[in-house]
């Protein structure tokens, strides 16, 4: 990253290569000596949180899931334990009860009204007639049950609160779909609802290594989250976690030219404990060019939506 450089003797502005950082130089026009800053102090200084909630001016998020508990629930808390924000995803148990109730309804009804139909069939057609209601009747029935639970299963969208009172709202992810054959599509939007960003699961890469799309909030591609080892990920879809052992961790990268991980960003690694306790480490995005919030929405989605 170039220095911009302003004389304090004559207000001349130039550039320097980031080696000269911490080091004295002179004015190329004044020949006045300038003592340039350390590399991180001109990194802090570049870092603009200016409106940014300071829940998010930080690169150490840690994620505590809390059980015993009917809706998914996260204390984040910073490097010294302190809570900074709860997450809560509501299970929508009863909205779940509804559903099973009308879809298992639905299926009582649909199974006497085959019997019956291949029972009338039966005797006006013979054996062909049953088979005709069977080949019609139960891939109907199936659709209609299948319709039926789609519409009927609450989407579980997850709000970040700056407490456990969950009177302020900071952050919420909302769940684009409530069933996806191959795409998950998960949409960051802020306290005022304003679309941060967007994350992307293909259930078809996960097959062998999980892997996780972020774009902003007008499509650029902003980074991915895959598992930290092919080897690793297989060994997982084999044998399991293996008391947790072979844990799934993440590792965050820009993206690339052709298709190639780019610049490092953070990793995202639980802790082993038997409780689930992760770590998300943005470390290495010095420079905070990704945002912060995106950076925690991500976190959560990668063990909830994972359902790790």
């Amino acid at each position: 990253m170039p220095i911009d450089v302003a004389c304090p003797a004559c207000q001349a502005n130039f550039s320097l290569k980031d080696e000269f950082a911490g080091r004295k130089v002179r004015c190329s026009s004044c020949q006045a000596v300038i003592e340039l800053p350390e590399a991180d102090e001109m990194l802090e200084a570049s870092f603009d949180d200016t409106g940014l909630d300071p829940a998010f001016q930080r690169d150490k998020f840690l994620l505590h899931q809390k059980h015993l508990s009917i809706n998914t629930r996260y204390a984040v808390c910073d490097e010294e334990q302190a809570e900074i924000m709860h997450v809560v995803r509501p299970s929508h148990v009863m909205k779940h009860l509804v559903m099973i109730f009308s879809v298992v309804s639905i299926l009582i009804v649909s199974i006497i009204g085959i019997v019956v139909a291949v029972a009338a069939l039966n005797q006006l057609l013979g054996d062909t007639g049953a088979i005709i209601a069977c080949v019609v009747a139960i891939p109907l029935a199936l659709v209609a049950v299948f319709a039926v639970a789609i519409m009927l299963a609450p989407k579980r969208h997850i709000t970040f609160y700056r407490d456990e009172s969950a009177k302020e709202r900071l952050l919420e992810i909302l769940q684009e779909q409530k069933f996806t054959l191959r795409m998950a599509n998960y949409t960051v939007r802020d306290a005022n609802g304003e679309v941060l960003g967007r994350f992307r699961k293909d259930y078809l890469f996960n097959l062998i290594r999980k892997r996780w799309d972020g774009y902003d909030a007008n499509g650029q591609h902003l980074c991915i989250a895959r598992e930290d080892s092919v080897l690793l990920s297989l060994l997982r879809r084999v044998i399991g976690p293996l008391m947790g052992l072979l844990r799934t961790n993440f590792v965050i990268f820009q993206p690339g030219a052709d298709g190639r991980d780019g610049q490092l960003i953070g990793e995202f690694n639980r802790k082993f404990t038997l409780v689930d306790r992760y770590v998300l480490d943005l470390s290495a995005d010095r420079a905070r060019a990704f945002d912060r919030r995106l950076g925690i929405a991500l976190g959560v989605l990668l063990d909830t939506a994972e359902k790790r």
